[in-house]
């Protein structure tokens, strides 16, 4: 039997208190790595670190490569006399605490990084200059591209809002030659604006020795990042820009077909997410090598890999671009085992957790098995009274039914309401089948109700988690903190105020770390 057992945290470091505008990879990162410690985790779980596009979300970044600025932390780069004071001082507007307005902190943060790269360039030591210029060769296959796609990006971007264009995206808006990547006129735009294109350069190496030092010292105290990419990348990303080959384009670069999920748990229209769709064949005809980087640059930076809507893999829902919803899409083969054949044989075994959610078949769990990956339990998919009415208690989200230990379990997941926010939400009948389960007795109203009430409840899902069979176990910080559906990380095909949930400094306490350290003692899970 395998003896490892693990439990930890899923939390964005933009959920992290202390810093102005949004939570940063500076000091009280390293606090919550003191506190995880301290509550005997091995694991922190991210989302994606990528630069956020349209709708503020992780999970369409302008580069599945880069490293998100937002994340920077500018008393660190203070410190090692990267910047000065006088740049680094936060506007009025922008608040040390509560939820963050993404506008507000983009027209603050970056000028701010902006004027700290130059600053940098002009008065960095000897040995600093090289640790950049080390990171510049180290990262030319995707840092080149990335920092020219921004530099064109910002310029067009401008004009649009000048122009009050509906659209600044680059297929629709930049010049032919530029959009298509031509190699003579990116040679003349690098002449024209090389000291912009550095900027992004050296905005990037801030947020990777930041990010490493990080990752160094989650390391040392025994805690393994959980990394997460999504299956596909924007529309608006260097990604598709600098490798149109790989993609599902016209001529003009515009998606033939985009990304998205059937009517499902979250959506009866099903979720249009718009993501260009990869040509799979010519994929497979250059050794999956834009893969390979991908994964190998994930690792670069964790430790953990976990691939958001792992079933693409196997088949894919395919939607006519211009779609109003995803209802007529239709299921495409995607490349299944030889993908992870050609990754396992180029990168050997890799830690990878599959997002194996959704609309799950037959051939799905096939290629999960056959990958050997382990898949998700989420325990909020577990209590559904039409399903138990039908088949009994035999959901396979309840820990008694997981078929192997090679999975892990959550209460819930970033796309998931808070685990007390969503018990609030229960109905009667649902409440009282998740309070007899997690008790083992034959509640009445009175007395689940009183759980609900004292928070009970919520600890006792969350230890049904940790005691599961389950090798690993992940909590998001709002459920061991108790937040209401306030704290929401996303509610999927939605924009406006997903990503923006902050914990509160206090919220890092002795009382809660001794709590979820007793459970993940007494069930084996402390490493």
């Amino acid at each position: 039997m395998n003896k490892s057992r693990h439990c930890g945290i899923l939390l964005h470091p933009t959920s992290l208190p202390g810093t102005y505008g949004c939570g940063t990879i500076g000091l009280y990162a390293y606090k919550f790595i003191d506190w995880l410690k301290e509550a005997g985790q091995s694991l922190w779980q991210i989302l994606p670190l990528g630069p956020t596009g349209y709708g503020d979300s992780p999970y369409a970044s302008f580069s599945t490569f880069a490293g998100n600025p937002l994340l920077i932390d500018l008393d660190l780069l203070l410190q090692k006399g990267w910047t000065e004071k006088s740049i680094i001082r936060p506007a009025e507007y922008i608040k040390k605490d509560g939820n963050i307005d993404f506008g507000a902190l983009v027209w603050w943060k970056i000028p701010v990084l902006k004027n700290s790269a130059l600053y940098f360039l002009d008065n960095a030591g000897k040995e600093d200059l090289q640790l950049y210029k080390d990171f510049c060769k180290n990262n030319k296959s995707w840092l080149d591209d990335f920092s020219l796609f921004m530099s064109i990006k910002a310029f067009y971007d401008k004009k649009a809002g000048e122009e009050k264009s509906p659209s600044s995206i680059w297929y629709a808006y930049w010049p032919q030659k530029l959009a298509a990547h031509e190699e003579t006129a990116l040679s003349e735009w690098k002449k024209d604006n090389a000291s912009d294109i550095e900027i992004y350069k050296v905005i990037q190496f801030f947020f990777d020795f930041q990010w490493k030092e990080l990752k160094a010292y989650a390391n040392k105290n025994g805690i393994k990042i959980i990394g997460d990419i999504p299956i596909f990348v924007a529309i608006d990303s260097a990604d598709v820009w600098a490798n149109q080959k790989y993609f599902q384009l016209d001529k003009d670069g515009k998606p033939l077909c985009v990304a998205g999920v059937p009517p499902d748990y979250f959506s009866a229209d099903g979720q249009l997410w718009g993501n260009p769709l990869y040509d799979w064949d010519c994929m497979k005809q250059s050794g999956y090598d834009w893969w390979i980087k991908r994964i190998k640059r994930v690792f670069d930076l964790t430790d953990i890999l976990r691939i958001d809507h792992f079933r693409g893999f196997e088949a894919y829902w395919s939607v006519p671009f211009g779609a109003k919803n995803a209802i007529g899409g239709q299921w495409k083969k995607g490349p299944g085992l030889d993908l992870f054949k050609t990754i396992k044989r180029k990168l050997g075994d890799i830690p990878v957790i599959a997002e194996d959610l959704g609309v799950i078949t037959d051939e799905v769990r096939l290629l999960r098995e056959q990958s050997g990956f382990p898949g998700m339990k989420v325990l909020q998919f577990a209590f559904s009274p039409e399903e138990i009415a039908e088949n009994g208690m035999v959901n396979a989200f309840m820990p008694h039914m997981f078929e192997s230990s090679n999975c892990v379990v959550y209460t819930g997941t970033h796309d998931n309401d808070t685990l007390q926010g969503w018990l609030n939400n229960c109905s009667e009948k649902q409440l009282k089948i998740v309070a007899d389960y997690v008790t083992a007795s034959d509640l009445k109203e009175s007395e689940y109700n009183n759980l609900l009430k004292n928070g009970k409840l919520r600890k006792l899902v969350i230890k049904a988690a940790i005691s599961s069979c389950a090798d690993n176990c992940v909590i998001p910080m709002q459920d061991i903190i108790g937040c209401g559906n306030e704290a929401r990380m996303n509610m999927p095909s939605t924009t406006g105020s997903n990503w923006t949930w902050r914990m509160k400094s206090k919220d890092l306490n002795e009382k809660a770390a001794k709590e979820l350290l007793f459970l993940t003692e007494l069930y084996g899970r402390k490493n």
